[in-house]
């Protein structure tokens, strides 16, 4: 059970909410997409989503529309592609969107932000959602918001407001997931404090666990970007195997990245 736990809810931090199982034809191309995320299956789930996207767009559904088009932008956030992200999110019909979707926009736009360092930007953004705006939300995507909330905050070396929103994490989701520990990782990288590298450490062991390859590939990035002053033997090996693995999810630019 906290394997299967584990999975939903880092999908959810990934993909900032998992489609409902519906039996049309658009939301059942969007699981199949999420399913190809997970195993790192970039092309095939993106091709699915377009799949899913037209389907949508037949079935005359716009809440479909415009959580296809919320996870078409997260996944070229993902694959470092953030001017095409940024065109996607801009697609999406906030005055016609019910509250979850609004709210899982807004995770998604600060992904972005988050992920090109604008992380006033980010802050922003947070702090235009409002406690009501949060009222019956499902919790896995309270948490992934709140986990943007926390790294925005620490972007901006708010360490009280980082602190808070990380407790509101911890409160949503389960801390035996990565979830938590990533959240925590990015706080203590952005903060320079002593245990970066121990949070990361305990990310990525909870990401392989639940199977999750792309965070797994992150991870290592990141750690092999923190480790390169002091550790640069051990930081080299950690970006080699990043690079392997982001090679094999077919992502060019994530790849290019961890090249050095």
């Amino acid at each position: 059970m906290v394997m299967r736990n584990a999975i939903k809810i880092a999908l959810c931090v990934t993909l900032s909410g998992v489609f409902t199982a519906f039996a049309s034809e658009s939301g059942t191309l969007a699981a199949r997409a999420q399913k190809s995320l997970k195993a790192g299956k970039f092309a095939r789930a993106y091709s699915q989503l377009e799949r899913a996207l037209i389907a949508s767009r037949k079935e005359a559904d716009i809440r479909s529309e415009n959580r296809i088009f919320i996870t078409m932008g997260q996944v070229r956030t993902m694959s470092l592609d953030f001017n095409f992200a940024d065109s996607l999110l801009n697609y999406v019909n906030s005055s016609e969107a019910d509250r979850t979707t609004r709210l899982m926009l807004v995770k998604a736009k600060m992904g972005l932000k988050n992920a090109t360092e604008k992380y006033s930007d980010a802050v922003s953004l947070c702090e235009s959602v409002s406690e009501d705006d949060l009222k019956e939300i499902d919790d896995n995507l309270q948490g992934a918001f709140y986990s943007e909330c926390a790294i925005a905050y620490a972007g901006t070396h708010s360490e009280e407001k980082a602190n808070k929103a990380l407790k509101m994490v911890d409160k949503r989701i389960d801390d035996d997931t990565g979830i938590y520990y990533w959240t925590q990782a990015r706080m203590a990288d952005l903060q320079n404090q002593g245990e970066t590298d121990k949070f990361y450490r305990k990310a990525e062991e909870k990401f392989i666990e639940a199977n999750v390859p792309y965070m797994t590939a992150n991870i290592l990035y990141h750690r092999a970007k923190y480790l390169s002053k002091s550790s640069p033997k051990e930081a080299k090996k950690l970006f080699e195997r990043c690079q392997t693995a982001f090679e094999l999810m077919g992502l060019p630019n994530n790849t290019k990245r961890c090249e050095h």
